[in-house]
């Protein structure tokens, strides 16, 4: 199963996070509670990689459900409100997708 997360906190953050500034980075980014996200999902062994708009994971359901619960639970520690994107792939017998799918499409692309 593959899986593509955006986590997105919003409001002022919480009287007791570490955060820069009251936007989040000064610059109203939040890239600052976007790496500790990161982190949890690294921390897991899940497969995974991270690109300008979404975090890609690949593993089980419930492996994968409880990475994405802890990440968020990360956001929400120092963010009243937590948006969450989320697609799933789901696909069972296939694993290595993160980069096969990609490779696929490369190798197309080099046929032509």
């Amino acid at each position: 199963m593959l899986v593509a997360i955006s986590i997105s906190p919003s409001g002022r953050p919480l009287a007791d996070a570490a955060e820069p500034a009251p936007s989040g980075d000064g610059d109203g980014g939040v890239s600052s509670v976007v790496a500790d996200v990161v982190r949890v999902i690294r921390a897991s062994g899940l497969p995974n990689e991270t690109n300008a708009m979404f975090t890609n994971i690949e593993g089980e359901w419930d492996e994968v459900m409880a990475v994405v619960k802890q990440a968020v639970d990360v956001a929400a520690a120092r963010y009243p409100r937590v948006g969450l994107v989320l697609k799933a792939d789901i696909r069972p017998g296939y694993d290595g997708q993160l980069a096969a799918k990609v490779e696929r499409v490369e190798e197309r692309l080099r046929d032509r």
